[in-house]
């Protein structure tokens, strides 16, 4: 008869112990599974290695949008968007997290892109949405 073997839990990921693509399937599969804490505790030391590796300070900016942490994702977001005007992704994110804020026009610009980019049915609803909060907001 023959034994089967259990099933075993991964090893637990310790900072510093693998490649920055390592991390970024690592803290990709934590975000997924709506882990931010533990994403971040994966990409910061990755990021130290490796300070301009846009796909890990991509993971970043959404691990701060998980956490609410607006100020450090804006942040991050601000960048992405500048260094490349034409990712969808960063654009929609910091539309996002300005709107979070209740920046609802500087949010419209960034969430616009987004949606002529994309031609994305959920990026216009958001569109709309914005446009809607920023008049109620001036009456």
């Amino acid at each position: 008869m023959s034994e089967e073997s259990p099933i075993q839990a991964p090893p637990l990921l310790f900072p510093g112990q693998w490649a920055p693509e390592s991390a970024y399937r690592t803290a990709y599969d934590l975000l997924a599974r709506n882990a931010p804490s533990q994403a971040l505790d994966v990409l910061e030391p990755a990021l130290e290695r490796e300070p301009g590796n846009r796909g890990l300070r991509s993971l970043r900016a959404w691990a701060f949008l998980a956490r609410a942490q607006l100020q450090r994702a804006e942040d991050d977001l601000r960048l992405l968007v500048e260094e490349r005007p034409d990712d969808v992704w960063a654009c929609h994110a910091l539309g996002r997290s300005l709107e979070r804020q209740s920046r609802y026009a500087e949010a419209l610009g960034f969430l616009r892109l987004a949606a002529v980019m994309s031609d994305d049915y959920d990026h216009q609803a958001d569109v709309l949405r914005v446009q809607r909060r920023l008049a109620d907001s001036q009456h």
